[in-house]
């Protein structure tokens, strides 16, 4: 056994306990391809930890794992696409793939996704627009995780978003950020490890700061910069819920029960660049931008500024050197669920 797992290895790990619940091997690859992307930027709140919460949804029902995402709307440069209840990595990676195709043909393009699911890691779907010579934006909502401002009750999920642009000779920009301090599957790490969350993440049931991870949880999340984050977060399950007709508010159904149609939504959208201007000047400025930000005055102990997204590239390029290094909890719970159904673990 080693502390460091190739990355690769833990790829085909996860997607041999897809492909042995069934699911399709392209489906099947493209989920763990996205869950160990998530673990090499660093971000193990949405990493191969989660593996086995897919799961329950596929053994369940909840989840059609085969769903082919269908195109079925739109016009010009709009699709609008019926995930049928299937992954939402799936799903994203279609409605990508989709957007993308259209801007390069129109300028720009979006596709409304409806009856999707929780697709992990939102800027792993943008990144695929800048790698394409596009903007790319994906918003997406969620089961609820805060109350509206001033509430003590979930009525509103986290509603994550992302942008993503290249950048040149640096590793694209990226943003993908939740509209709560926190994302929520920070608070399941912090419970896993046995660690406390700082008293800014989450309010137990009757409203009162907590630093436990699992009253948090069964509590509700604040957001970033109060009022601000409740009014975002509610305008992005208009664009992911409201406009594509799937649901929306507290009729949403997250990855962390087991059963339930999820019912979640998306706009997923890709600029081309060049409709704009040639992609070179682009490039050129994001660059200049970026030095800019980086030659900034650094207050005391502060050794480097970064760009968004420059972490995570860091990360990336460390990890697929060095391995990658789960909890131990984590480890022993993959385990010993992938066991069960007789898949053996590479750690």
């Amino acid at each position: 056994m080693t502390d460091f797992i190739a990355p690769d290895k833990l790829r085909l790990f996860v997607s041999d306990c897809y492909q042995a619940m069934g699911v399709d091997a392209l489906a099947a690859a493209r989920v763990a391809d996205t869950l160990v992307q998530a673990d090499l930027w660093g971000h193990q709140s949405h990493g191969v930890m989660r593996l086995f919460w897919y799961a329950a949804r596929i053994k369940s029902g909840a989840m059609n794992a085969n769903a082919q995402p269908e195109i079925d709307g739109g016009f010009g440069a709009i699709a609008t696409m019926n995930g049928h209840a299937g992954m939402g990595q799936v799903i994203a990676h279609a409605a990508m793939t989709q957007a993308i195709a259209s801007a390069k043909e129109h300028g720009l393009g979006a596709v409304a996704v409806r009856n999707s699911g929780h697709f992990g890691t939102a800027m792993y779907f943008t990144r695929m627009a800048a790698q394409a010579g596009c903007l790319g934006f994906i918003s997406t909502n969620a089961s609820p995780a805060m109350a509206p401002w001033g509430g003590i009750k979930k009525r509103v999920g986290n509603n994550p978003w992302s942008w993503a642009a290249p950048a040149g000779r640096y590793a694209p920009m990226m943003l993908d950020i939740a509209n709560t301090a926190v994302a929520r599957g920070k608070l399941y790490l912090a419970k896993q490890r046995g660690q406390t969350v700082p008293d800014t993440w989450a309010i137990d049931q009757d409203g009162n700061a907590t630093t436990d991870p699992a009253t948090g949880i069964a509590g509700t999340l604040l957001p970033i910069a109060g009022h601000k984050g409740y009014a975002i977060s509610t305008m992005m399950d208009v664009l992911s819920g409201i406009l594509s007709g799937s649901r929306f508010g507290s009729t949403i159904t997250g990855p962390y029960v087991p059963e339930g149609s999820s019912g979640v939504g998306h706009l997923v959208m890709a600029v081309d660049i060049k409709a704009c201007r040639p992609l070179d000047a682009f490039n050129a400025d994001m660059e200049t931008l970026i030095a800019d930000l980086k030659a900034t005055p650094r207050k005391p102990g502060v050794d480097e500024i970064f760009y968004p997204g420059e972490l995570e590239a860091r990360a990336d390029i460390e990890q697929n050197k060095t391995g990658i290094s789960l909890p131990q909890d984590t480890k022993a719970t993959l385990r010993a669920q992938a066991k069960e159904i007789g898949v053996l673990a590479p750690f």
